[in-house]
């Protein structure tokens, strides 16, 4: 097998519809699984979405209510309850989820309250374009392209596997590279950085279609800026079984585990600037203690407002679009 670009190989491993990560029928989220979303340690992310959503809903005058990347439908379930009640009656949930076992979850938790759609443009086209658009760790499982920074310039990662399936990097001839604020920051020679570049060009293919509303991003990351700052060999990672591995040891247990990346918030801004009015970035803590009207200080809500710990590991990118 010849060498091929890491995003291919990315793509392949997470959504490849037989073996992919996303399509296997395994548990992969939550105690148990391979990776614990913020949702599932405490209700104060669902209380805060569901004040933002409800403000959003009211200001854009819109009816529609969109999650994507519903993983198993809990964080929906919650954000809808905690929703007012006049709210929650007016309001339409759709869930956009191409994953088809994580689909089955969410039918089962959720049942007549929602409607679902495998793409984004299904879902905007059912709202005719105008709705509030919420997702929670949903960038990170878009594949990487990624860099080395040679002598050279920037050339990009490629993997090989040989006849016992053993992976060996390599980098591929000088080329144009892809639109991304990561190589206009100062790096030395050595890091490794990844471009989401699937998801700006997913991006290009649905927001047209958005014609009113507000949209919530929240992912962990930060802003180019500050994104490698002591982290030479980039971001990239997998999750098997609650273990973070990295290295060569992200090409082992293919489709068994998850792959991920942090996200380059500078990037989704400057991606997402022809078509929003309006935009916003917040550390998640910020944003939950702004929308929290919890008072209680158990263990894991502190750890998710502490600064120290998701409090600024997940970043919130709060996006306007005027009609």
């Amino acid at each position: 097998m010849k060498p091929i670009p890491f995003e291919q190989f990315m793509a392949k491993a997470l959504h490849e519809p037989q073996h992919g990560y996303y399509a296997r029928k395994i548990q992969t989220i939550g105690h148990g699984g391979d990776f614990t979303t913020a949702p599932m340690l405490s209700n104060t992310p669902a209380h805060a979405i569901a004040t933002w959503a409800s403000i959003a809903l009211r200001e854009s005058r819109c009816r529609n209510l969109i999650e994507i990347g519903p993983g198993t439908g809990a964080l929906a379930a919650a954000v809808m309850k905690s929703l007012p009640r006049l709210t929650r009656w007016k309001s339409r949930l759709h869930l956009v989820e191409t994953s088809d076992p994580l689909t089955k979850i969410q039918r089962q938790r959720l049942g007549s309250r929602a409607t679902w759609h495998h793409t984004i443009q299904d879902a905007l086209t059912a709202c005719d374009g105008h709705a509030v658009i919420y997702s929670n760790e949903w960038v990170d499982a878009f594949p990487v392209r990624r860099f080395e920074k040679t002598t050279s310039g920037w050339q990009e990662i490629a993997v090989h596997f040989d006849d016992q399936h053993v992976a060996t990097e390599s980098l591929m001839p000088l080329a144009t590279l892809p639109e991304s604020s990561g190589f206009r920051t100062s790096h030395p020679v050595g890091q490794r950085i990844e471009v989401h570049e699937s998801f700006h060009r997913h991006l290009s293919d649905w927001l047209p279609l958005w014609k009113s509303g507000k949209m919530l991003t929240i992912d962990y990351g930060a802003e180019a800026e500050t994104l490698y700052h002591r982290r030479p060999s980039g971001t990239l990672r997998a999750y098997l079984h609650q273990q973070r591995l990295e290295g060569l040891a992200i090409y082992q247990n293919i489709g068994r585990q998850d792959l991920t990346a942090d996200v380059n918030f500078t990037d989704l801004q400057n991606w997402s600037q022809p078509w929003v009015s309006q935009q916003h970035l917040m550390t998640f803590g910020d944003f939950l203690n702004s929308n929290s009207k919890s008072t209680t200080s158990d263990a894991p809500q502190h750890f998710l407002t502490d600064h120290h710990g998701a409090g600024d590991a997940f970043l919130v990118l709060e996006q306007e679009r005027s009609p």
